[in-house]
């Protein structure tokens, strides 16, 4: 056998164990990368999976222009089912099993681009309560054309979807008029006595934590402290 063969013969045994490696490091590599995902879709295999509007659990209590607000109730060593988010959401806590939460305020907008299947559970010894905002509709793209007047603080949230405020009024205070370009929802988030009047002079009363009342988009109101306490509000707008 002359050495050019020779040279050839190991050339060609080289290529194909290189190849061959390529193939097994490539089909490793798909395994590693599909593995979570397969695992998410099995955890829940078996069991009911349903969208978080038709959740029992989370309640909806008013709906307009693609937006929904739902109370949202786990009681004391409840789950829910398996439910499915896939739109932007605004939560607003008032209460965990632990305890009071005070209206604080937390928003997932990756639901609307990356849906998401879970369960809430609740340990206890208390009901959990949240109400929550959902906003089906697309980001906004301009971030200030829509700005509300008469507000004198910083939004605590604000995103392509939602604008929040949380204000803390001692007994007696009130806000300034405001007028939101967008829908309203005023949500009492600790114990209280609460009016928001509109520019009429009608008022919805709010006297317990998860009270709310719905504003259309402008539709000028004040929210005033009635009661003998601080209260804690949250002022959660749906941007559209």
């Amino acid at each position: 056998m002359t050495m050019s063969l020779i040279h050839k013969l190991i050339k060609f045994c080289c290529l194909r164990n290189c190849l061959l490696l390529t193939a097994v490091a490539g089909v490793f590599l798909i395994q590693t990368l599909t593995f979570p995902a397969k695992a998410q879709e099995n955890e829940f295999i078996g069991e009911k999976i349903v969208h978080l509007l038709q959740e029992p659990r989370h309640r909806t209590v008013h709906a307009q222009d693609g937006l929904f607000l739902l109370d949202v109730q786990v009681n004391p060593g409840d789950t829910s089912f398996a439910h499915i988010h896939d739109q932007a959401i605004l939560l607003t806590y008032i209460s965990a099993g632990s305890g009071p939460r005070d209206g604080s305020v937390s928003t997932n907008i990756d639901y609307a681009s990356t849906p998401h299947t879970h369960k809430v559970a609740n340990e206890g010894p208390g009901l959990m309560r949240i109400i929550a905002f959902v906003n089906s509709g697309l980001a906004v793209s301009d971030s200030n054309s829509d700005e509300p007047s008469g507000m004198n603080s910083e939004p605590d949230i604000e995103n392509p979807w939602f604008r929040s405020y949380r204000v803390e009024l001692q007994a007696g205070e009130q806000t300034n008029i405001q007028t939101h370009n967008n829908n309203t929802v005023i949500v009492q988030g600790s114990d209280g006595l609460v009016l928001v009047t509109r520019a009429d002079g009608v008022a919805a009363e709010l006297d317990a934590p998860g009270d709310w009342t719905w504003r259309d988009p402008n539709s000028p109101f004040i929210v005033r402290n009635v009661g003998q306490t601080s209260v804690f509000v949250a002022i959660n707008e749906g941007r559209q």
